[in-house]
């Protein structure tokens, strides 16, 4: 039997409603199982997921510790952390979803509640989801993107296995960030197989690469992607809008997607909704996003005529939408986390030409208690098979916690630090701060896998280089103000960059410039703005670099190590936050 006759005995097993009841675990407490129970509301149900980072299987990724909001923003979300969050959203202390949505006693929680995420456990939460709210043209699945990045199997089939493994979960629709790592043809040929729509109105075709011929959803126009897609649902249609990443061609390598062009681009987006609205009589306006929640905050005050943002690229798990006014009424603004750990499920009561009511629930998805999809299973498993040597080489052992999430610094970018410290013979170190990578228990292997997990991008070279104290400072000012930046509009999302082998003191109240101070070496020497240090890096944006792929430093350093213990972390002294409610 191949796989697509077995896919077809699946889908009629499913019809026959073998999976709802049976598919989930009864090994454990209610109040574990129960949130999977979901009763029906409305009369169209909205599935959205977004970052999974093309991690396939269950995985353990903890929740930040810092994720500051600066004046206002302080005590709102998604800048709430720890037993802040569980206050605000009124979560019970020491329950699975404290778990799933804060870093609190996270080992302990990890081997209480199990792993998080896994494709083929999604899958069957979907399928139960869609299901059980009746005639599939009722439903859909959303996608936010950052979704062909994040795993060695990805970066290995260019993202081919996530494209597959979308198709296979039923994705109807998605926008992107990361797929535009991968060289321009690569997107659009993974466009091509996938069975859903990509969406992104904020990507255009430069006016110069049109004119050389150029390829282009809409040359009129300029879109390179489909803008929007409309949706039947029942008797009603809502209307969908991509919007991908608008600083892509900054945060990332622009040389490998170099004929299209990006941007918030707000008076765009409210002069599409306003067609969309006058030409296509909508029931619903729903923005599939990958701006990062306080972008989308922000948007949703400003633009007009959206009923909801679906949102994604900060990795924030926020259980209940924030209703945000405008000019014309509100607009519901939601995240949905990271790595698959999470789902979402939005209900709409819809009326003519409006949205009358909605239920949102974010779902976690804990692989312990959701038994896998067969058929999504076995697609993972042929997938994998011929990367498993590779993968399951162990390195060395975790004698901590190592992950990465948080404003500054995490123990498993500390390791990456202190690689490039230690392989180049350098002083100084610098990592991106990026939000992806998986966590790795106290006791538990490193293997090359998690190391993938961590590092694996398109462009994973490494330097070494000198650099000026004053050339130093200018980079984590440049990166502090975009993190930190009083106009949302001007964050580009992601956490400070990491660094090994200094130390410094950071004010985000400040402006830019004043906010980097104190600036040491480990052994406790002040850096001079005059003189030269030796720094190692990776990821290196506007050039191509020359070193070896950073998974092979890190792999190299641990099998030297065998064990992992930080006797040190070069985290900032924070000033001015004392009180913040998005720090423990």
């Amino acid at each position: 039997m191949n796989r697509r006759e077995f896919a077809q005995i699946l889908a009629a097993a499913s019809m026959a409603n073998i999976f709802p009841r049976t598919s989930f675990s009864k090994g454990h407490d209610n109040s574990s199982t129960e949130m999977y129970e979901m009763s029906n509301f409305g009369n169209a149900r909205i599935l959205h997921m977004t970052d999974s980072h093309a991690q396939l299987l269950p995985i353990y990724f903890r929740e930040p510790s810092v994720n500051l909001g600066i004046k206002a923003e302080n005590g709102r979300p998604p800048h709430l952390v720890g037993q802040h969050f569980l206050d605000y959203f009124d979560i019970k202390s020491n329950s699975s979803s404290a778990h799933a949505f804060t870093s609190l006693d996270f080992t302990h929680a990890a081997n209480e509640f199990g792993k998080v995420g896994g494709y083929a456990h999604l899958s069957t939460l979907v399928k139960r989801l869609r299901q059980t709210y009746g005639d599939q043209g009722h439903s859909l699945l959303l996608d936010g993107g950052d979704t062909w990045q994040g795993s060695a199997t990805a970066y290995w089939t260019r993202g081919k296995d996530m494209v597959e493994a979308s198709n296979i979960l039923g994705v109807d629709v998605m926008t992107g960030h990361w797929e535009f790592t991968y060289s321009d043809k690569e997107v659009l040929e993974n466009i091509s197989e996938f069975n859903g729509e990509f969406l992104a109105h904020n990507v255009k075709v430069d006016e110069e690469a049109l004119f050389d011929g150029a390829q282009a959803y809409d040359e009129d126009e300029g879109y390179a992607f489909k803008p929007y897609t409309m949706k039947p649902m029942g008797e009603h249609r809502v209307a969908i809008i991509g919007q991908a990443f608008p600083y892509t061609p900054i945060a990332n390598p622009k040389r490998f997607i170099p004929d299209w062009t990006f941007g918030i681009q707000s008076e765009e987006l409210q002069t599409l909704i306003d067609h969309i609205r006058d030409t296509e009589s909508p029931d619903a306006v729903i923005l599939l996003s990958h701006n990062g929640m306080d972008v989308d905050l922000k948007l949703a005050a400003t633009v007009t005529g959206l009923d909801v943002i679906l949102g994604g690229h900060t990795h924030d798990g926020v259980p209940k939408p924030i209703e945000v006014s405008n000019l014309n009424g509100k607009t519901l603004v939601t995240n949905a986390g990271s790595n698959g750990k999470y789902l979402a499920v939005l209900d709409l009561e819809l009326g003519q030409g409006r949205v009358k009511d909605y239920r949102y629930t974010l779902l976690p998805v804990f692989s312990n208690f959701i038994e896998a999809d067969p058929e999504m299973a076995a697609f993972i498993e042929t997938t994998r098979e011929p990367y498993l040597d590779i993968l399951t080489e162990n390195l060395a052992v975790a004698d901590e916690l190592l992950y990465r999430r948080g404003n500054f610094n995490g123990t498993f970018d500390q390791v990456i630090c202190n690689a490039l410290c230690e392989v180049n013979g350098a002083d100084i170190s610098l990592s991106p701060g990026f939000r992806w990578g998986t966590t790795v228990l106290p006791g538990q292997a490193i293997t090359m896998e998690h190391v993938m997990d961590q590092t694996c991008i398109t462009y994973p070279e490494t330097y070494t280089t000198d650099m000026t104290g004053a050339q130093i400072k200018a980079i984590l000012e440049d990166v502090c103000d975009n993190i930190f930046n009083l106009d949302p509009f001007y964050r580009q999302g992601g956490d400070m960059v990491r660094l090994g082998g200094m130390d410094y003191t950071c004010d985000p109240t400040e402006v830019i410039g004043k906010r980097i101070t104190e600036m040491r070496l480990n052994n406790g020497q002040m850096i001079s703005a005059t003189k030269t240090y030796k720094v190692a890096g990776w990821a290196t944006v506007n050039s191509q670099s020359t070193g070896a792929p950073i998974w092979d430093v890190v792999a190299d350093y641990l099998r030297d190590i065998q064990h992992v213990s930080l006797s040190k972390m070069n985290t900032p002294i924070i000033k001015n936050m004392a009180g913040n409610k998005g720090i423990i």
